[in-house]
């Protein structure tokens, strides 16, 4: 530091310049050691450091000597490797990496989303199918080299967050450096001469300073006052965040389920595995995790536009719940719409789909109700024209009192443009003309086998379909109360007049979501912090001159330049020298005595 400067310097290696000799070199080497040691701890950033050659030197002989070696080469090996791990460089590259390995996810069907496309994937590309299989391109976020990179990273920000953050709370807990010895080297500096004493215009700058939010403190015949701590706070509070945000994904992912479940208006959900349709769940998830509530689907309501280009366009699309939680929970109503689902503790309960299931009414020849049910159906377009099937599996026997199976392949439109006017496609979403069309067969369903099937599709390998004495296929468009006869005495089916409706629910339980939603707003904060806040330091040294004058010197010093600085460090000045200001030269020609003292300006240069 300049306080314990005692002059004498030592010349530059080869120079040929002795001890304590006041060269220009020496100078030059002298000002940029202090102006190095000012701005010294302006960040916490770690110093890059070159590998070095080998790091256990010579090595003596003897087996001993062998194991003292590379015991230092592997010591040193592993600090070099951990210092490239941790350093602030490999981190964004790893970050980066991270981003990159996410695209395949996006662009690639996922195992663990939809398994279907994936087997659809694999049988049209039979060439890059096992390759893709292989690099584990299917379940990116799982694959080995995935998870290597979302390790390295994290270990990457913990090693040079835990340093650096140490390292600032002892740059808390110290003061600013003193001054160094020539002000007149930092990019800002101004300087002035007055009346006022040099103990009194070091206590007017130490004020001002701490006024103006400064740490300051006296040092021999200087003030030193540093400012901005909040860039190095965001700076880290960035970093952590990032590690907040990849623990709250990781947890997210380990222990997530998340289920479909298809309810027509007047049946019910229980929370269980059982009850869903579909479900996938992260490795770590067991079903003792699962939140324990059920509900139950009073009705759905969906409006939509009648006119205009938007004629179609729900615009009201919700479903009345009564629901409880846990075993004995009190029955409570609510509405879920879409983006408004119903949550209960960590889970919620979104409406994602929407459509009708025709209630039909299955008599066999002797007139006896062998099935009767709404049958939900799949809606193929946005004016929900659905398909699906009807399958009777038991209790049913035909003509000649055998026990068969029937099937009936379902054709739906809540809204049929009329005989005549084109094909069968619904002209509307809502129910202002519905109609059913249906087609028969008897024999097995091919369910006794055990073989699981698509309940939306009939199996007809072992089936027939129903024909009339012409051998013509027994079809008919139904309307509402309107029944098809079955041929031979097989019996019938009607179309009843309630048409219920079915939703379509997503149960999802992600923990870790809020933590990752702190952690994104914190980043964002953190993140502007440290690039809005500059951190600086300003010197005040006040001295007598030769004359006997009081000779005022300010400076500062910022991470790096800024326009800004001089500009500070002038209004800074202007406040000091109210208190202390210019004394007249008693040389210079008579002025006003009103006129107001030049305030000296700082520039991004010396300026005396």
């Amino acid at each position: 530091m300049s306080s314990t400067d005692t002059g004498r310097t030592t010349g530059p290696a080869g120079s040929g310049e002795p001890d304590g000799e006041d060269t220009p070199a020496s100078r030059e080497t002298r000002d940029a050691r202090e102006i190095g040691e000012a701005g010294a701890q302006l960040s916490t950033a770690p110093v890059e450091t070159a590998m070095p050659g080998s790091f256990g030197g010579a090595r003596t002989p003897g087996a001993r000597g062998w194991i003292a070696w590379t015991a230092r080469e592997i010591t040193g090996w592993a600090r070099w490797v951990w210092r490239q791990l941790t350093s602030m460089r490999v981190a964004l590259i790893l970050l980066f990496l991270l981003s990159l390995g996410a695209i395949p996810g996006s662009l690639i069907p996922q195992s663990g989303t939809d398994a279907q496309k994936v087997a659809d994937f694999k049988a049209a590309h039979s060439v890059l199918g096992p390759v893709y299989d292989k690099l584990g391109l299917f379940h990116v976020y799982s694959s080995v080299w995935f998870s290597a990179i979302y390790i390295l990273l994290f270990v990457s920000l913990i090693g040079c967050i835990v340093p650096r953050t140490w390292q600032f709370v002892g740059q808390l807990r110290s003061r600013p450096p003193g001054a160094p010895k020539r002000l007149t080297r930092l990019p800002a500096y101004t300087t002035w001469r007055t009346a006022a004493e040099p103990e009194q215009v070091r206590e007017i700058a130490l004020k001002v300073l701490k006024q103006k939010r400064f740490r300051a403190h006296l040092d021999k015949d200087a003030v030193a006052a540093e400012k901005g701590y909040l860039r190095e706070t965001g700076n880290l509070l960035f970093h952590i965040a990032l590690i907040v945000m990849l623990v709250a994904f990781a947890w997210g992912q380990l222990f997530k389920s998340e289920g479909d479940k298809l309810i027509v208006e007047g049946d019910g959900f229980s929370n269980t595995l059982l009850s869903y349709d579909d479900f996938k769940s992260g490795n770590l998830f067991s079903t003792d995790d699962l939140t324990p509530f059920s509900f139950d689907l009073k009705n759905f309501t969906g409006t939509y536009e009648r006119t205009g280009p938007n004629k179609g366009t729900p615009r009201t699309y919700q479903a009345a719940l009564t629901y409880s939680e846990g075993a004995y929970g009190k029955k409570r109503k609510t509405l879920v719409k879409v983006n408004e689902p119903l949550e209960i503790g960590d889970t919620k309960v979104y409406l994602t789909a929407h459509g009708y299931a025709p209630t039909v009414t299955v008599r066999d020849g002797r007139g006896k109700v062998v099935f009767h049910d709404a049958v939900p159906l799949l809606p193929l377009d946005s004016n929900v024209t659905s398909q699906g099937a009807i399958k009777v599996m038991d209790g049913y026997k035909n003509a000649q009192g055998k026990t068969e199976q029937l099937g009936f392949s379902a054709f739906f439109v809540p809204t049929f443009a009329g005989a005549g006017k084109g094909d069968m496609f619904s002209q509307f979403p809502a129910l202002d003309y519905p109609v059913l069309a249906l087609s028969g067969f008897h024999g097995s369903l091919g369910v006794d086998a055990g073989l699981p099937q698509n309940v939306y599709q009939l199996e007809t390998s072992h089936m027939k379909q129903f024909k009339d004495a012409k051998g013509q296929i027994v079809k008919a468009r139904l309307r509402p109360g309107e029944t098809m006869t079955l041929p031979d005495g097989a019996g019938s089916i009607t179309f009843d007049k309630d048409i219920k409706e079915w939703a379509n629910f997503q149960v999802t339980q992600q923990p870790g979501s809020d933590w990752a939603l702190a952690g994104a707003v914190a980043a964002i904060f953190g993140l502007a912090g440290s690039l809005f806040i500059r951190r600086r330091r300003v010197w005040v040294r006040a001295t007598t001159g030769d004359d006997g004058v009081t000779v005022v010197e300010m400076a500062g010093l910022g991470r790096s330049e800024s326009a800004k600085l001089p500009e500070e460090l002038g209004d800074l000045a202007a406040l000091v020298h109210e208190q202390a200001p210019t004394k007249p030269d008693e040389d210079a020609a008579p002025t006003d005595a009103d006129a107001e003292p030049p305030v000296p300006a700082a520039e991004g240069s010396k300026k005396q």
